[in-house]
C-alpha cells in the first residue's frame, strides 16, 4: 500500500494563465508578458493578469465568483501589509481587492490581535 501524503501547494498560476493566454486571449499575451515574465506569482500580480485579460468587473459572472473565492493565511497577510503600506481605510481596501469591509474587518481583529 503506498502511503499518500496531502502537499500543501498553491496553484501554478503561471501554467494557469500562460494556458489561458494561448488558448483563450492570445490577443493580450502582449500586454501580459511582463507579469507572465515573474517566476512566482503574488496575490496582486494574479489580480492584476486576470484583470488584463478578463477586464474589469463588468463581467455578469462577476458577483457569482466573487462567492467562491477563499485565501490562505499568506494571502490575507499581504492583503493586510498591502493595506498598511498604502495606508488604505478598510473600505478602500475591500474597494480594491473586491472584497466586503466586513470581511476586512474581520481580518484585521483575528491577525492584527
Amino acid at each position: 500500500m503506498k502511503n499518500h501524503t496531502k502537499t500543501n501547494k498553491s496553484p501554478d498560476y503561471k501554467k494557469i494563465y500562460s494556458d489561458i493566454l494561448q488558448i483563450l486571449h492570445p490577443e493580450r499575451k502582449e500586454d501580459c508578458r511582463s507579469l507572465m515574465s515573474k517566476a512566482i506569482f503574488s496575490v496582486q500580480d494574479v489580480i492584476k493578469i486576470n484583470a488584463i485579460i478578463f477586464g474589469k468587473r463588468g463581467n455578469t459572472n462577476f458577483s457569482q465568483n466573487q462567492k467562491h473565492r477563499s485565501y490562505d493565511r499568506s494571502t490575507i497577510l499581504e492583503i493586510l501589509e498591502y493595506q498598511k503600506k498604502n495606508k488604505l481605510s478598510n473600505i478602500q481596501l475591500a474597494n480594491h481587492f473586491s472584497l466586503s469591509r466586513n470581511t476586512v474587518s474581520r481580518w484585521r481583529k483575528i491577525f492584527n490581535g
